[in-house]
């Protein structure tokens, strides 16, 4: 069946994605399936984000049980309720806590991949800040007021916040280059904003200003631009951040504290209100999260904090508490996304749908004979070997499905260690 909805650009990101084994960055609708309980709990937190709550959750699972695919669709679904998401990967050069520029780091990733509905790619910080902007020349007008004070009403909140001084003073720097045709002094408030100065002298030539963000003020920094992105006419933040594991990985058991240290303060500012409008959706796997020596466990604090709940056994689920879990794929649940990208291919009208019902399950007896079962629980390589299965067939009108099935090369994915220093979870991770 074909998907008229789906736009040719939707349609050509999702097939060169998959192809190359990775997760696609839009019309993730098209091929998702199952997961209804988790994504009802994950709106329900941005729901919660937008009417000026808080909310952090902590996904988990396999290499391969769709953490990367998972996270992609609550930020889409954020963009869809008015929200701002940012979102990084952790990496030995990103992490929340350093002291050598890796926390700056995350940050400055972060904010470079800042999204609206309008702007779902990223690189959105300039779109709010003139939105922002354009709201106070309106009231500016009206009220005949100077622009100035109106920004710093406006602003007066962000004072309570740590760095607030300095953020309001970068976001009239702003207003003001841009007012004067300094596009240079505005790039300059834009590096400000996105923690690229290394040095306070720098920042202080460049911008007037006597300070920057810096590793110890990231969770800060995030808490701040929540705030101002809700004064910019927005229902809240989101922050998603994946490849936890990374913090697992790090050899210094006192890095590894610190960091955990700084996801306690985060967790206990949720749990307990002290941040509003303001989400957090960390992706990690069990070893991160249950490893009593290295792990999120090792640290008391959270591990009593992230127990989960004692009654939820024997296929009983909790969705309420900082954790979920995400299970392998099942081939129920295979058979259903083979289909979703036999109509990605046939929403080009020039092609219709390639391959019958028979075909699917043909394909997948053929994966289980050749890998056994971790065709499902891992798919990164049965998906790709798919997608390149239903190319063929569509640039060679004619061709026989059956005498190609047979011939299909689909290896066992070998990412599935947790010592990967790739630590890559992309298609892998396809499974919603």
């Amino acid at each position: 069946m074909t998907q008229p909805t789906l736009r040719p650009r939707d349609r050509d990101t999702i097939l060169q994605a998959l192809a190359a084994g990775v997760v696609p960055r839009l019309g993730l609708r098209h091929i998702q399936v199952g997961r209804a309980g988790e994504i009802a709990a994950l709106v329900r937190d941005i729901d919660r984000v937008a009417d000026g709550g808080a909310g952090m959750r902590l996904v988990v699972g396999e290499y391969g049980a769709g953490k990367t695919f998972f996270l992609n669709l609550v930020r889409l679904i954020a963009l869809e309720r008015k929200c701002v998401t940012i979102h990084a990967d952790l990496a030995p050069d990103r992490r929340l806590h350093a002291t050598g520029g890796q926390a700056r780091g995350l940050f400055s990733e972060a904010i470079r991949n800042m999204a609206t509905r309008t702007k779902p790619e990223g690189g959105a910080l300039a779109s709010i800040l003139e939105r922002f902007i354009g709201t106070c020349v309106q009231v500016a007008e009206t009220e005949a007021r100077p622009m100035e004070r109106v920004i710093d009403s406006a602003l007066a909140p962000l004072h309570e916040h740590l760095g607030g001084h300095d953020f309001v003073t970068v976001v009239k720097a702003y207003w003001q280059a841009g007012d004067d045709g300094d596009d240079g002094r505005k790039a300059a408030a834009l590096r400000w904003l996105r923690a690229e100065y290394p040095t306070k002298t720098e920042a202080r030539n460049a911008i007037g200003v006597r300070s920057i963000i810096d590793d110890a003020d990231v969770y800060d920094s995030f808490k701040l631009m929540a705030a101002f992105v809700r004064i910019a006419g927005y229902a809240g933040m989101v922050v998603v951040l994946d490849e936890m594991v990374n913090l697992y990985k790090l050899q210094s058991a006192q890095a590894r504290n610190q960091n955990y240290e700084q996801l306690l303060r985060m967790l206990n500012d949720v749990l307990q209100g002290d941040v509003a409008g303001l989400g957090f959706v960390l992706g990690g796997t069990p070893e991160f999260l249950m490893d009593s020596r290295r792990g999120l466990y090792s640290y008391q604090a959270l591990q009593s904090r992230l127990a989960e709940n004692g009654f939820a056994t024997g296929g009983l689920v909790d969705l309420s508490g900082p954790v979920v879990r995400l299970q392998g794929l099942t081939p129920e649940d295979l058979l259903v996304l083979l289909g979703n990208i036999r109509s990605v291919f046939a929403s080009n009208v020039d092609v219709g749908e390639l391959v019958p019902d028979s075909a699917l399950t043909a394909f997948m007896s053929h994966c289980n004979t050749r890998i056994g079962e971790a065709y499902f629980r891992t798919p990164r390589n049965t998906i790709k070997a798919f997608v390149q299965f239903l190319a063929v067939l569509e640039q060679n009108p004619g061709t026989d499905w059956r005498l190609l099935i047979g011939a299909v090369e689909v290896a066992n994915d070998e990412d599935s260690a947790i010592g990967d220093e790739d630590g890559d979870d992309e298609l892998a991770t396809l499974r919603l």
